[in-house]
């Protein structure tokens, strides 16, 4: 058995996106000291030609007390795993950003490399459940991670299970809430359930679970800010805008047509997808936050938070 106590020095952080800010802000309280410092890893563009939002993050990163290294993940394999092999623990938080084929492609160099620890980016639905020929390749690809890690005893795993992005569930172009519009679609049906979390408690749990002991080890653990139908969702809408909205029924015969006419539009697949209920939730009273009493921000308390 490895040792218990987790160190921070020998750990990398793959991105800074939402997501990784996220866990980064919630991992720089448990930096002690200047020589466990972990380090970040980000895109080059983002040192060399920095966005305004760049220059924000890699201000902030230093004030964190985290170490910033530059290198482009679009590099072959072998260069990811020299990289990876200086390190114990790799936590993924980069997405599909180089395209499909991106999240084989870390894992296998993690793999390679002889990493002691990897937290695959699998901060998503539960893969198992969807497994292959969803309609969503990207989907598929995090199924064949999961059978990669699962097929090897060398590298420990640990797959964080988030659901969507809360504030997916009201991005306009998603089209499930529309704040604008004042429209409301349920996907499949007004009882199809989805689980969202918000990437601050995404942050916060990541690394509750990477600093809990006794050490969790090649294990899903379900986290959740809430498990909400489509019903419920327009419900908790209409009573924090004070608004009604109109509501529509998109059945799964209907996103299957509109995905048939056009199927490589990305929000079409991902509405098909979440009208399935399967594998898209979890009971929030199963997770781990709430069998720690951790609290999170369920969709009520965000929706009041962004409506202000």
């Amino acid at each position: 058995m490895h040792d218990q106590k987790v160190s921070l020095n020998n750990m990398l952080v793959l991105g800074a996106g939402q997501l990784g800010m996220a866990v980064l802000r919630a991992l720089a309280p448990h930096v002690q000291d200047a020589d466990e410092r972990p380090t970040v890893l980000v895109a080059p563009a983002m040192v060399d030609t920095p966005s305004d939002q760049d220059a924000i993050n890699l201000e902030e990163l230093r004030r964190l007390g985290m170490d910033i290294k530059s290198f482009d993940l679009a590099s072959g394999e072998q260069a990811l795993a020299d990289l990876f092999q200086n390190y114990r623990t790799v936590l993924n938080c980069t997405g599909f950003v180089t395209g499909p084929g991106t999240q084989m492609k870390i894992t296998r160099a993690v793999l390679e490399a002889g990493v002691e620890r990897y937290f695959p980016w699998q901060f998503g639905v539960d893969y198992d459940i969807v497994g292959r020929g969803s309609g969503q390749p990207v989907f598929d690809e995090q199924y064949e991670v999961r059978n990669l890690l699962r097929g090897q005893a060398d590298t420990e795993w640990v797959i964080v299970s988030t659901g969507m992005f809360t504030s997916f569930l009201f991005e306009p172009a998603f089209d499930v809430v529309n704040l604008d519009r004042r429209t409301v679609h349920g996907l499949g049906g007004w009882e199809t359930k989805v689980t969202v979390t918000t990437p601050e408690d995404v942050g916060k749990l990541t690394i509750a679970i990477l600093l809990a002991e006794p050490r969790i080890t090649n294990e899903i653990v379900y986290v959740a800010g809430d498990t909400i139908s489509y019903g419920r969702l327009a419900q908790v809408v209409e009573q924090v805008s004070g608004q009604a909205f109109e509501k529509t029924e998109w059945t799964l015969d209907k996103l299957h047509a509109d995905l048939a006419v056009a199927p490589d539009d990305v929000m079409k697949r991902y509405r098909a997808a979440f009208a399935l209920g399967d594998g898209m939730w979890w009971d929030k009273g199963q997770t781990y936050n709430e069998r720690e009493g951790i609290e999170t921000v369920d969709v009520q308390r965000y929706l009041r938070a962004r409506l202000g």
